[in-house]
Formats: C-alpha cells, structure tokens, sequence
C-alpha cells in the first residue's frame, strides 16, 4: 500500500515536548529526559544486536518524528531497548527521586544504573518510579526494554491493529509521551483532589501527605490576588470560598491554587463548576452544567498526528487542536480511546471545552456479530457472555478495572472533564453495570456514558442513553434517561497532496468538493439534528477533527494543514445547538 508521510507544520526540535507536562501537579524541580536516546530492534529469539542508532523520544519507532527508518514496525515477537546517559547535579537531588514515564506501549521493564527498577504493563497508562537509591551524581544510565503484542492481546490497545485500515491505525510501540524526573523533600505532597462545590460555595481539597507533616497550607490566588490562605490539619482541607465566577465554555475561569507541606510546594489550579444530568420543565432528562441545563455540541477527537502519530509534535500542536475546535463554535470534545498528555487537559481547561472521556479499549479479537452485526437488527447480548464480547481473558478483565482506577486517578482534577465512556461499541465490553458502580465509586463528580453506541444494558450501565447513526436518519427512541448523539456524520472530503493513503480512502460519504461537503453538513445539522433538540437530544458529537490514515472525515487534514469546513459556518450552526 502507497502511503504519504505527512509533516505537520509544527517545530520539534532536539529536546520535543520540554514544556512542564503536569500543570495541575507542578513543581519547580523538573528535569525532562526527552531527546535522543539510543536504541535497538531484535527478534526475542535472536541475541542483543547491539545500538543500532539514535530515537528521537518520546515518539514511537513507527513515527516520522522519531528519525528511524520509514516503515518501521515493531511486531509482537519484537524487542525494541533503549538507552540513556543522563547527568544530575548534586544541587537536583533531595530525599526523593522520582522518574516518570507518562506512557509507554505495552510492557516495559526499566533499568537505571544496572538497578532493576520493575516492569509496567500498559500501553496509556502513566507510572513512576522512586529512583532514590538508584539515582547518582554525574553520568546515569537509563535502559528501557520494550515488547508490544499489539492487537494480538488481551492488553488495551485503543485503534492500533497490525493489519490496519479503515476506522483501525497503524499500531505504534515504546515511550510515545515524556519521560521526566523530579526530586522532593521527605515529606511531601504525594497526591491531592480538588473538588469544587458549587452548591455550599466551598472548595475541597484533600491531601495525601507522604512523611511527617503537622499541617499544610493552602492558597488560592486570582492572578496576583489572595484570596484565601488556609492552614490545614489532617488531610482534607474544606475551604468557605463565594463571590467566585462559575467556570463553563463561554466563561472558562479559573483560580490559581498551592499547597505548601513542609518544604515541598505544589501549584496546581481549579474551575468552579459543576456536571450533572437533571430534568428540564419539559420533563425530558438533560446534561446539566452548574445546575441548569446545558447542550454539549461537540466534535469526535482520535488524537492522532501525521508525523507523531498518538505523539503531538509539540505543545503548539495540542493548543492548535483544542483552538481550532473552539473557534469553530463547539463547546465538547470527545477524546475518543486515547489518554492525552496532561497539557492537552490544560488547554481545554484554559480554553473552555468540555471533555468526554474514553476509556481504552482492549480484548482479544472482536467479534463482528458483538460490535458490528447483531446491534443493527436490534439483537442486544448480556455483556456477562465474555467470550462473545473478546472478554474471555480474566487477567484482560482485572488489567482493564486497574487501568480504568489509574485513568480516573490521573485526570481527577482536570477542570473541563465532563464525562466518562468506559466502553465504545462493543470493544472489549463486559460488566457493564458492574463497571458503572465501580466508576461512579472512583468519581461521582462526573455523568457516566457506560456504552456508547450500542449493546446498551439497561437503564442501571449508563446514565446517559447513546447513539452512534451514520447510515440512517437519526430517531430518538423512546427512552426516558438523558440522550445523547455520541457519533454521527463522518463526512468525508479528500484532499489532494494532504492524505495519507491517496489510493485508499474510507469515509461515511464522499464528497467531491468543499462547496458540496459543506452544503451537506449544513443541512445534516438543519434537517435532523436541531430539531431533535426541542424532542430531547441533549448532545452531539461529530466526527471527526482530523483525518486519520485512511479515514478522511476529519474537519481538518490529517497534516492539519487544510480546515475543509469554513469557521464561520460551523460557528453558525453550533450557534443553534442550545437549551
């Protein structure tokens, strides 16, 4: 297959991606570890090759970005090591070291200075590890041993499949976001969540201390204004706090917040708001933001880059995507099976876009009938029969509740995150009542979308009833929970000189030209979604922002180069898309 290495027009440079990668958990003791590290690719069966050359991290072999050579694939019976010599000043070091890896696919064992530090299993999940008696003064050597089963496991691999095309993407392997270092006193600030209560005026912060630590002190600035300075014994910190502005897409406030313990000092930030699912005057049930009812027009995101791929190329290029969705007149993205950098967060944050969050999906192979043929013709499965579901393996399952506990843990506190979607279309589905309860445990801030699309299980897995429709005119049914278009449109446009597979397209409907794509998308939107509104829809979600390989029914090109939808039309009909 002819394919097209796409560059997008954003700067990498020697050292990519150095901005701080955790704006809600900052410190100033920071030391990236992206750049060029060595690397090697062998068969397990066959001995160490030795360093084959230099990978550009944190971009994945199988990227553009990363320098190796075109068509590089990592394929499951593949080793892919890594090395780096590192050097630390004595005036880094304190009584703890940590290193992090922000993601690395799929297994990983990591070595520093011939210190066997463990092994992670996880493809988008972030770990660290306590470097301190490992750690030296001068020149360190960091080693990273990398295998990827790819979609021949039960492991969550979100879109990547060997034989891909179509809605499935070139699989990628090894640390794809940054690698990065900190150092804390002994006592310190492990953890904390922020949890904003709009209908006391109160803020909550609840702290996990690490170390002996009498009290801890919390601040919340408005820029260079104090607002209030709270000394905190125990580990939750209940904050009177009124006269604030209430966060929301059209009023993105947001309030600056530290926490002192001892010598350690964290920065962080907050939005006051609130996301809940109530009943309008109507009697039809709707997603609530501050307690009134409130439309999510939003646009499908897979994440993907034409030269990174899961990778941004930079920090520019997150800002870029979230900007380019807000200046179109959305409010929502759906961060479709992928786990974000953190600083993507921030800019939704910053920028006011509510986020809906997957979940990545994992299992062996799918079955068709499970999540393509049977929900079309009305057949809906208990999703307890796991082999029917790709569930079979147990350890796939517990790896998934872990994985599902560890993603609620990293994103708890970003401002915009609206929604979860533990399952999409049937992949990997199981439990889901179950995993519903034990979601709403982890997080009862948030509305839960249990099964996007379909094999919906009932009033008792999802808060929210969710539709996928691309091939029919979109109905509602009768349903008395909060509806919700979770994906529909998929127009496509080529785009000559800017897609990946010129040869090869997918798409829900072509379109030959950009006056004949917009027509249609004006009328899809005037015809059949806005006067659902008035019927009960409650959400909508487009897809997609880019195109992605083969599928080009992005609103901009995969090299995001080309925005095929003119702004100020998208601007005009999302403008309609209100309660």
């Amino acid at each position: 297959m002819n394919t097209i290495r796409l560059r997008t027009p954003f700067e990498v440079g020697d050292v990519p991606l150095a901005e701080y990668p955790r704006p809600q958990f900052a410190r100033d003791s920071y030391k990236t570890l992206n750049g060029y590290w060595d690397y090697a690719v062998f068969n397990r069966n066959d001995g160490f090759p030795g360093w084959q050359g230099k990978i550009l991290v944190p971009f994945s072999p199988e990227s553009l970005l990363s320098g190796l050579p075109e068509g590089m694939q990592i394929m499951p019976d593949d080793v892919l090591c890594y090395r780096l010599k590192f050097d630390v000043e004595q005036s880094f070091l304190k009584a703890h070291t940590f290193l992090h890896f922000d993601a690395v696919d799929c297994v990983c064992t990591v070595t520093l200075n011939d210190c066997e530090l463990g092994t992670h299993v996880g493809g988008y999940t972030a770990f660290t590890f306590d470097v301190s008696s490992a750690i030296k003064v001068g020149t360190n050597v960091l080693e990273v041993v990398v295998t990827d089963p790819s979609d021949t496991s039960y492991h969550s691999r979100g879109k990547q499949r060997i034989n891909h095309g179509g809605i499935w993407y070139t699989p990628q392997s090894g640390i794809w976001q940054s690698v990065w270092m900190e150092s804390v006193p002994a006592t310190y600030l492990k953890d904390m969540t922020i949890l904003p209560d709009i209908d006391r005026d109160k803020l909550i912060v609840k702290l996990d201390i690490e170390g002996n630590a009498q009290s801890a002190d919390v601040v919340i600035m408005d820029g260079n204004k104090l607002l209030k300075a709270h000394k905190c014994f125990g580990d939750t910190a209940v904050i009177d706090f009124d006269g604030y502005e209430l966060w929301s897409p059209e009023n993105p406030k947001l309030y600056d917040l530290a926490v002192k313990v001892g010598d350690d000092i964290v920065r962080s930030y907050f939005g006051m708001r609130k996301f809940s699912v109530i009943t309008d005057r109507k009697g039809y049930r709707r997603l609530a933001l501050n307690n009134k009812p409130y439309f999510h027009t939003g646009v499908l995101d897979q994440g993907y880059w034409s030269d990174g791929m899961l990778t941004p190329p930079s920090n520019a290029a997150l800002e870029y995507d979230v900007k380019l969705v807000k200046s179109m007149g959305f409010n929502m993205i759906r961060k479709h099976i992928k786990i974000e950098p953190m600083r993507w967060y921030y800019h939704c944050d910053k920028e006011g876009i509510l986020v809906w969050q997957d979940m990545v999906s994992g299992g062996s192979k799918y079955n068709f009938l499970a999540i393509g043929a049977l929900p079309f013709i009305g057949i809906h499965v208990k999703d307890n029969h796991y082999k029917f579901f790709a569930r079979a393996d147990e350890e796939g399952r517990r790896e998934y509740v872990n994985e599902m506990t560890e993603t609620v843990k990293r994103l708890k506190n970003c401002v915009s995150l609206a929604v979860w979607v533990p399952f999409n279309e049937g992949w990997g589905q199981f439990d889901s009542v179950e995993i519903t309860k034990q979601l709403r445990t982890l997080d009862n801030t948030r509305i839960i979308d249990s099964v996007s699309g379909w094999n919906d299980q009932g009033k008792d897995s999802s808060q929210l009833k969710s539709l996928h429709v691309y091939f029919k005119p979109v109905r509602l049914p009768n349903d008395k929970r909060c509806i919700v278009l979770s994906e529909f449109g998929g127009f496509s446009l080529p785009t000559e000189d800017h897609m990946f597979s010129p040869n090869k397209l997918f798409g829900y409907k072509m379109f030959k030209t950009p006056e004949k794509f917009a027509e249609a998308y004006e009328k899809l939107y005037e015809k059949q979604i806005i006067p659902l509104i008035a019927k009960g829809l409650s959400a909508t979600v487009y897809t997609q922002v880019s195109d992605v390989e083969e599928e080009i029914n992005g609103l901009v090109t995969y090299d995001r180069r080309i925005v095929k939808l003119p702004r100020d039309l998208a601007r005009k009909i999302n403008s309609k898309l209100v309660l």
